[in-house]
């Protein structure tokens, strides 16, 4: 099992925002889990060139993905999307870990 999945959807939308901001094939997608947000928790996703050795990197249908090993335990098998519907919210977190998470998605607690 891959330690975080990334759909179809959130590959084209990353692959685009990547090449829409002028970043490189070297920019690799970065998912931390910081405090707060109305559920305790919340998710920070960016682009990053750096790696450190505090970090692991997961690779999932070709999108790299960097990891701090501190957000790693909350985010095991966690599936990033993207909905761009009439209700699209971008990208959402599908975490089974969460035991509680907030309307708007990008918060939740475990």
């Amino acid at each position: 099992m891959n330690m975080i999945q990334v759909t179809d959807k959130a590959k084209e939308r990353i692959m685009h925002l990547r090449a829409e901001e002028g970043h490189t094939t070297d920019h690799h997608v970065r998912v931390a889990v910081k405090g707060g947000g109305c559920s305790g928790l919340m998710y920070d996703l960016l682009f990053d060139d750096a790696v450190t050795d505090k970090d692991d990197v997961f690779e999932d249908k070709g999108i790299k993905i960097i990891v701090d090993k501190r957000s790693l335990l909350y985010l095991m098998g966690t599936v990033l999307e993207f909905s761009d519907g009439l209700n699209g919210k971008g990208f959402q977190f599908i975490n089974p870990n969460a035991t509680r998470t907030c309307g708007c998605g990008e918060s939740f607690s475990v």
